[in-house]
């Protein structure tokens, strides 16, 4: 079974950054999606971004490429999320993701948080 852990989270000013961590254990070879998401007390779970295997990645929206960096390593054996500029409303609880059997991670997978299988404690992050 994949295990997922999230680390990396604080608190931050303003304008500064942070960089998650998700350590992954037990995806499958070569297929699959990693995914962050954060939760907000209150309110669902919002899918920020999304990788392939191959490295291809997408966001819910264009406007949070620029903000938010999705990456893995060669082994998938770790996921980042590099978030630049934070704003107060950036503050909740993020969330590592795993689904398992997709080759394209399109941006729809964010809008559909029961596809991801596998999920990590998270991490939170405040922003004032």
């Amino acid at each position: 079974d994949v295990q997922l852990v999230e680390s990396g989270g604080g608190s931050v000013q303003a304008g500064g950054s942070l960089r998650l961590s998700c350590a992954v254990s037990g995806l499958p070879e070569k297929s699959g999606c990693l995914a962050w998401f954060r939760q907000v007390p209150g309110q669902g779970r919002e899918g920020l971004a999304v990788i392939a295997n191959d490295g291809t990645s997408n966001y819910k929206e264009e406007s949070m490429r620029g903000r938010f960096t999705i990456s893995q390593d060669n082994a998938r054996s770790m996921l980042y999320l590099q978030m630049d500029s934070l704003k107060p409303e950036d503050t909740a609880m993020y969330y590592c993701a795993a689904e398992r059997y997709l080759l394209r991670c399109g941006t729809w997978l964010l809008y559909a948080d029961t596809h991801f299988y596998a999920w990590g404690q998270g991490t939170q992050v405040t922003v004032s």
